[in-house]
């Protein structure tokens, strides 16, 4: 047990309404267990044999929400000079990607036990028959905790990659967005402390950013900890001069962690000033119907395009002005990434990574009171002139510049190297 994790979040916690109590009490059995079955893994642990001389092999598995957000970290990884193979084991279609194996789960498996415990049986068993160099998941429950034991079992790596930040861990998971949480209704400092001490058993832990990274350490977490965001493809976000359709535009789920009706909010306010402003929501989600009536209600139903989920956003970035993003919380975001990448200048809330890439006053700015007041200040600014938006333009694609797949697959190379491996095999 790690010392600063005994004392995180002491208090008691929140009052638990009954209907809440059988899956608290599952959660917290499971966790038990999990920490039982790791312990007895330990009496047998040993180091992985690295092949100092080989590059290796990774098998990840998680529940992913797009095809862009899974390929912007997959990609990177397959490009690094060390990694020689990935298996991918999902539920969602992949496009074929050098170096990427994808294995789905066979549909009657699916339809006797559901999509994530077929995923997580097909990723047990190839882990078991290929034994790889890594084994991963994206977010910690279920994906990470069950790599972790899997990795243990057959002497590898284990990598986690935190995509959604401290919430992930922070209070129990109470503010995370995992739907299998939602019986939580308050913070326990109890399984944030299990949590923790999960992650500390893990040999990589790879978080969007710094101030993720700095949360693990402030808890007291060993594990080896590297900040990889992810990797964007450049070459998608290179266009010819286009018409401009929306002055506005926000690429998201339609989740209430993202805040799309504070957005919608923003829209009214800035119509005040500019009564021809246009805005364009790029996502799809449980909210989609709710915030259209919204948009109706605030009288923006005609400026405010819901284009639902699309496989490639480049051409609606191509046809905007300016990137707005309103969330709650956020690791570092792909969709900032991407529309910095186009060059587009981005008023985003001052949360979770957002500092990261977004410099307040150069390539953007970063908004820290959650008011549509406070969002169109900016926006004002970057509508108003067009030699400014082109300034933020430049220093936004001078920005993203370093997060580009090339870029990232080299931290990759450093990584992998750091553990032993090397490409001479190759």
């Amino acid at each position: 047990m790690i010392g600063p994790i005994s004392e995180v979040a002491a208090s008691a916690p929140g009052r638990i309404s009954v209907g809440a109590w059988p899956g608290l009490v599952l959660y917290r059995l499971l966790l038990n267990a999990h920490w039982m079955v790791l312990r007895a893994l330990r009496l047998r642990k040993r180091t992985p044999q690295v092949p100092h001389s080989q590059s290796m092999r990774v098998l990840l598995t998680g529940t992913f929400y797009s095809e862009s957000w899974i390929l912007n970290h997959l990609k990177p990884l397959a490009a690094s000079r060390l990694c020689a193979e990935i298996w991918l084991v999902t539920t969602i279609a992949i496009p074929p990607t050098e170096k990427v194996k994808v294995i789905h789960p066979p549909f009657w498996l699916i339809r006797c036990v559901g999509q994530v415990p077929a995923r997580l049986i097909v990723f047990v068993v190839t882990a078991v028959r290929h034994r790889p160099d890594f084994v991963g998941g994206f977010h910690l429950l279920p994906n990470g905790l069950v790599a972790l034991l899997l990795a243990r079992f057959i002497g590898s790596w284990c990598v986690y990659f935190c995509g959604g930040g401290p919430r992930e861990v922070e209070d129990g998971g109470f503010r995370s967005e995992s739907r299998s949480l939602r019986f939580l209704k308050a913070p326990d400092a109890g399984l944030e402390r299990k949590l923790l001490r999960a992650v500390d058993e893990i040999d990589l832990v790879i978080t969007m950013g710094r101030g993720a990274q700095g949360f693990f350490r402030s808890r007291g977490v060993r594990s080896r900890n590297e900040v990889v965001p992810g990797g964007i493809d450049s070459l998608r976000f290179q266009f010819d001069d286009q018409p401009k359709k929306y002055d506005l535009i926000l690429i998201g789920r339609l989740h209430p962690v993202k805040r799309i009706d504070l957005f919608l909010r923003t829209v009214r306010k800035l119509a005040e000033t500019n009564p021809d402003v246009s805005a364009v929501v790029v996502g799809g989600g449980e909210l989609e119907s709710s915030l259209r009536g919204l948009a109706v209600e605030l009288g923006v139903g005609d400026r405010v395009t819901f284009a639902g989920q699309q496989p490639d956003v480049g051409p609606w970035l191509a046809q905007s002005r300016v990137f707005v993003l309103t969330s709650e919380s956020e690791g570092l975001s792909l969709a900032l990434m991407e529309a910095m990448t186009a060059g587009l200048p981005c008023v985003v809330a001052n949360v979770g990574e957002m500092g990261e890439l977004v410099e307040h006053g150069s390539t953007g700015f970063l908004v820290d009171e959650d008011s549509p007041e406070a969002f169109c200040f900016f926006l004002e600014q970057l509508l108003s002139s067009e030699s400014v938006r082109e300034q933020f333009s430049m220093a936004s694609k001078k920005a993203a510049s370093r997060l580009t797949t090339a870029e990232t697959a080299k931290r990759w190379d450093r990584i992998f190297g750091d553990f032993g491996y090397s490409s001479s095999a190759n």
